[in-house]
């Protein structure tokens, strides 16, 4: 299947939480690809894509955080006005569910990869592949950022 897997974390919301958790990436020279947070009054998640996300999670769990894999899917569009529309388009024919998204680009390439948690990840899956959208594995990803 084409998916990604996503670390989150729940951080409380207050200064130093998330200087915390990227000074223990960064004492274990693990890069992060991408990241997204979203917040409350009390606490936010922090989601990340992270080339080795095995050992991302390990380290942050042996100082105490608590790790959550998720599979995401990845969908490269172009970069240009209605790019996530289309998706969304073709999403909503089969009335698949976005349950978070996030996006980063790719400037050399002129694209987006768009960053999705469905209801029914499978079912996206299924859609967008039958529409030949192109969806990017993790070692697709990690390869075209390595180019930029």
């Amino acid at each position: 299947m084409a998916t990604i897997k996503q670390l989150s974390l729940f951080l409380e919301n207050k200064p130093g939480h998330l200087k915390a958790i990227c000074g223990v990436l960064q004492e274990a020279e693990i890069n992060i690809v991408t990241l997204s947070i979203a917040d409350t009054e009390q606490f936010g998640i922090l989601r990340m894509i992270i080339p080795d996300w095995e050992q991302a999670r390990r380290v942050l769990e042996d100082k105490g955080f608590v790790v959550h894999a998720n599979d995401v899917v990845a969908v490269e569009v172009d970069d240009k006005p209605g790019g996530m529309a289309q998706i969304l388009n073709l999403l909503d024919q089969d009335q698949l569910n976005v349950e978070y998204a996030y996006a980063f680009t790719f400037r050399r390439r002129n694209s987006a990869v768009l960053i999705f948690r469905f209801n029914d990840t499978d079912e996206a899956v299924r859609t967008l592949t039958a529409a030949g959208r192109p969806l990017l594995a993790q070692a697709d990803l990690l390869q075209a950022l390595e180019r930029e």
